[in-house]
């Protein structure tokens, strides 16, 4: 039995690219191969059956790239199929919902929707344009699109802006020439800067990871409309240092919520789903490196492995399904500059 996760990077020359990790539990053992040489900066990669989609988080007169790959035959390498520009500088995310990328542009403020055709070719849709700015004046200058994400039916897109200090709800209609068109606007608190976005299981909450005051926020959804619940801090009472709040994750049962912390906490939080619908906190754990940016959960929910990008590793640690503790092990790989892990279905 193994784990295998599409492993996203920052790049420093052309022997670099997407890599695949395989995790072998029985073994205690974990190897890393890199899959598609030659790829600048492929922090964001995702898979859609035999297919996987890559950004190229670069700038340039039309902003960077989205890649579309196909894997061989032995599923030991990828085949580029398609490459095209996103219209906005450093795409930092992706999103993808029957037949459609959705790109998140971080200093274009915008993103832009892609239509994947069934050979794998990409073609541009439909760019929208944010505008803004929010109370810090380093981070939130303007509107820093961080991420979309599709809501569990499809019919709306929730795009946090980091920047603006807001989430964005668009519904989504596939059939129309511009298949996004604002539906809401949800105002953060402000100086939160809103990063990443993931849903529960049932499709009833929405968790938001506030990257510049290192809260997870939890939030109620129905129909396109999300409302504040709880906020949760992702740093000890009397914490004093730096922050960066990175990713949320939920574990596969719902029942535990995972997000990390960057700066000088260097943290992994989990909270626990209360029989109130409440969460609380569970703990506060060293990420085991050195900025946590992102990190996942092995689809059974039985280890948490998390990416480093300044101490370029990858850990593992052992969850415990009922608590949702997680225990450091001692088993961790080398890899450069790790900032994104997609889990694979095999």
């Amino acid at each position: 039995m193994n784990y295998q996760f599409l492993v996203g990077s920052y790049t420093d020359g052309p022997e670099e690219g997407i890599s695949l990790l395989t995790f072998f539990p029985d073994q205690n053992s974990l190897s890393l191969q890199t899959i598609a040489e030659g790829i600048q900066n492929p922090s964001f990669v995702i898979e859609v059956g035999n297919q996987v989609f890559s950004v190229e988080e670069i700038e340039g007169i039309v902003g960077g790239n989205v890649l579309s790959f196909e894997w061989d035959d032995n599923r030991q390498s990828l085949q580029q199929l398609s490459t095209i520009p996103t219209n906005g500088n450093h795409p930092c995310h992706l999103s993808y919902h029957d037949g459609f990328l959705v790109v998140s542009n971080y200093s274009g403020g915008n993103f832009s929707i892609i239509e994947v055709q069934e050979d794998g070719i990409l073609a541009l849709r439909q760019i929208v344009q944010h505008s803004g700015n929010s109370v810090n004046s380093d981070r939130q200058e303007s509107a820093h699109v961080h991420s979309a994400n599709f809501s569990p039916d499809g019919k709306f897109l929730f795009v946090a802006d980091l920047g603006t200090d807001k989430i964005y709800s668009y519904q989504f209609d596939p059939e129309k020439p511009e298949p996004a068109s604002l539906f809401e606007e949800f105002p953060m608190n402000p100086g939160d800067g809103p990063r990443h976005l993931t849903f529960s299981p049932d499709g009833n909450e929405a968790f938001v990871v506030q990257e510049l005051t290192a809260v997870l926020e939890v939030f109620s959804y129905n129909e396109g409309k999300i409302i504040s619940k709880q906020r949760l801090p992702l740093t000890p009472e009397g914490f004093e240092g730096s922050v960066g709040a990175a990713e949320v994750r939920v574990s596969p049962d719902g029942k535990h919520v995972y997000a990390s912390n960057r700066g000088d906490a260097n943290t992994i939080s989990v909270f626990a789903n209360n029989a109130d619908g409440s969460y609380s906190l569970v703990e506060h754990v060293p990420s085991g490196g050195i900025m946590p940016r992102n990190f996942n959960l092995s689809p059974d929910g039985d280890f948490l492995l998390v990416a480093h990008q300044a101490s370029e590793d990858i850990v593992v640690f052992k969850r415990d399904q009922t608590t949702g503790k997680l225990t450091p092990t001692d088993l961790s790989i080398e890899a450069p500059k790790p900032v994104y892990l997609f889990s694979l279905s095999n």
